[in-house]
This record gives structure tokens, sequence and C-alpha cells, in this order.
């Protein structure tokens, strides 16, 4: 008998079909997103799931072998008639709030959210409180460091192989709040500490009077010494999605599509002009050599990385590798970052006394209308109107 009864909150693309997108190699592995995680999952049985959108009920079903009768059309009623260990929230951030509070208060033991936690700050921060008092373990998928490539970076930096960490510079286009997540997480991850204070510059002046999630360069200063520069706006043919950690005695480079981790080292002195004006006893300084970073020797989902870490967490009352917190603390990075912009380009300090202030995330717009469905009709913005 499995250990854990799972549903998922919003059956589109992360809660059921995202993994009949991965048709090229990278650094995720399949399953990765929720219904197929749970579904193949040995302790893990995925009993129901909600939506409103028949289709997308439909799909998931049909799919994962859930019976109608354990299809809703509201998350209330299947919280209401069902008792569930383990539930995902992948709708969009405009919603999320809401449901995660509404899973948290009927006795749920994890909960698996999609990114961003949320629009605003003070929505996430009630999230956190909520997930906290009633004690559930929260994680937000922001889920690079549960992918091995990055693991492993991480062991790297802990065992001191490339000494004190520097600066980490990151190449990844993207907006501030949807996938900026992603990249504002990771290059946490990799720097380790808090961020203190931050610069940033939108990609106009007009985008950043919006609250839109838009395009970004940002420069973040951690607590432990480390700097931090993301380009988040374009980055030509070539740019991808890429991270390099600088320290004392090393680098490591970690890149995806295709996926690229490897420990940069000096290597051995060697003679000055040899083989070219005859031997010298002068040294050159070392050249540098490149060492791909060992995978573990079995790799799995990285679905299955993910909650097996949600799992362990909650049996040992520890919190997830990206917490509802780490969550809160990316979207006010992503804020404070735009922030320093409307203000004529200034150092702001975290945290933000004003958690009033938000991001929509590109998902959200018009979200009344699925995802998958905006997708394949070409619906998805590229920017948002001014507040106004």
């Amino acid at each position: 008998m499995a250990k854990y009864k799972a549903a998922v909150i919003g059956l589109g693309r992360m809660g059921s079909t995202f993994d009949d997108e991965m048709a090229a190699g990278g650094s995720l592995f399949r399953p990765y997103c929720h219904g197929p995680t749970y579904f193949y999952h040995p302790d893990i049985d995925l009993v129901d799931g909600a939506d409103p959108h028949d289709e997308q009920r439909s799909i998931f079903g049909d799919r994962w072998n859930v019976s109608d009768d354990h299809l809703y059309t509201s998350h209330t009623e299947m919280l209401e008639k069902e008792d569930l260990d383990i539930v995902s929230v992948t709708t969009t951030a405009r919603i999320r709030p809401d449901i995660v509070k509404d899973v948290a208060r009927v006795g749920v033991k994890i909960i698996w959210a999609e990114k961003p936690i949320s629009l605003s700050l003070e929505d996430a921060d009630e999230m956190v409180r909520v997930c906290r008092d009633e004690g559930v373990t929260f994680a937000v998928n922001c889920a690079r460091r549960w992918m091995d490539g990055y693991s492993e970076a991480r062991k790297l930096i802990d065992t001191g192989q490339i000494g004190k960490v520097l600066q980490v510079t990151a190449h990844f286009p993207t907006g501030l709040s949807g996938n900026g997540s992603h990249l504002i997480d990771t290059v946490r991850y990799l720097a380790g500490g808090d961020v203190e204070w931050v610069f940033g510059e939108m990609e106009s002046d007009e985008a950043a009077a919006t609250d839109g999630d838009i395009k970004f360069n940002g420069y973040l200063a951690f607590d432990n010494g480390v700097r931090a520069f993301m380009r988040a706006w374009d980055s030509g043919d070539v740019g991808g999605s890429n991270f390099t950690v600088l320290g004392e005695h090393g680098q490591i480079y970690c890149q995806e599509h295709p996926a690229i981790f490897d420990l940069i080292r000096a290597g051995a002195p060697m003679p000055f002009g040899e083989g070219y004006r005859g031997p010298s006893t002068r040294m050159e300084a070392p050249m540098p050599a490149r060492y791909p970073i060992p995978q573990p020797p079995r790799v799995q989902g990285t679905g299955f990385n993910i909650i097996e870490d949600l799992m362990q967490a909650h049996e040992n009352g520890t919190d997830a590798k990206v917490s509802g917190e780490d969550g809160v603390k990316a979207l006010e990075i992503a804020i404070a970052l735009r922030e320093s912009h409307r203000q004529g380009g200034v150092k702001v300090h975290l945290p933000l006394a004003d958690r009033s202030l938000k991001v929509i995330a590109g998902e959200s717009v018009n979200d009344d209308m699925p995802k998958r469905v905006r997708m394949e009709m070409g619906l998805m913005p590229q920017r948002l109107p001014s507040k106004a």
C-alpha cells in the first residue's frame, strides 16, 4: 500500500502534460510535472484532481487513470470529500494563494505549488504563515535545486573545491516573476547566504512603471560577501541559460540545453615557450583544466527528486530544498530590482517594507483559458498593459 495519497489542483500543463513537451535533452528528467510524478512513484497513489475546465479533467483522468467520480470542478468540494496527504497546486499565481491556504487548513501534510509563489508579497507572506501554523511542508517548484547537475555543483562548492565563492554570473532570458523565479532562486542556491541589497535595470522606464513580468538585469549583494549579476535580457543566439560560479581557486559552469556541468581548475604550470623557442626555465601561469561534474550513478526523474525531498522533509520536520520562504524571497528580490529602477537606479535594501507590491506573472494574464489552449492558439502575451 502506498504511503501517501495525492491530488492535483489545476490539471493543465504542469499538472499533467508538460512532460510531453520535453523533446530535447536538457537538465530535466521525466517524470517531472506533478501528475506523472505521483502516478509513477511507488510510495504514492494519485487519487484525485480538480479543475473547472471539462477538457482538462477529461485529459487528466484518461491519462492518469483517475475515475470521473474523483475529478472535481471545485477544489473546495474535493477537499471536503477526500482525505489527502499531498496536494499539488498548479493553477496560475493569480488564484494560487487562496487555494494553498484552503489546502493547508484541511490537514494535508505536503503542498507542492508551482512558481511564482503569488503575485504580491502580502499574499506570499500569508501563504507561508498559514502553512507554518498548520504544520504543512510547503514547497515552491523552483526546480533547479532538485536537479542533479545543480545539486552536484552545490556539493563541490560546499566541500571547498573552488574555494571561497566570489561571484555568480547568470545569463537567463526571462521576465521578473515567471521563469524569473527559477533564475533568482538558482542564483541564491549557488551563491549561498541571503541578499542584503540590489541594483536593478528594467527593459525600459515605461515597462518599469507597470506591474508586468518584464525583462531585467540585476546585481545582488549577499550577506556572505558574494556578488551576483543576472542578465535576463536576450543574450544572443548562443546565450542560452547558464550560470558561472567564480571561486578563489576555480569555477563551476552550469549550462542548460544541452546540459553541461563543469568544474574548472588551474592545471599544472607550463614552461614558457616550450616547443616554440626551445626549453625555458620561465614558467607560464597554469592553464585552466575543465572536468565534467560527475552525475549520480542512478539518475531518476526530477519529479521523484522533488517529491522524495518533500516526503523526507515532512517526516523529519525540516524544510524542503525550496521552501515557501524561498518562494517569497525570489518574488521579493524581483520586486526590489524593479523598485531600484523605478527610483532612479538606487540601491534597494531587503526586506521590502511595502508588502502590497506585486508582479503580474505573464502566465496569469488571460488565465480564464488554460495555458495549454492559449499556447496552441498563440495567445500568450509578450508584454502587459500599464497599471491603469
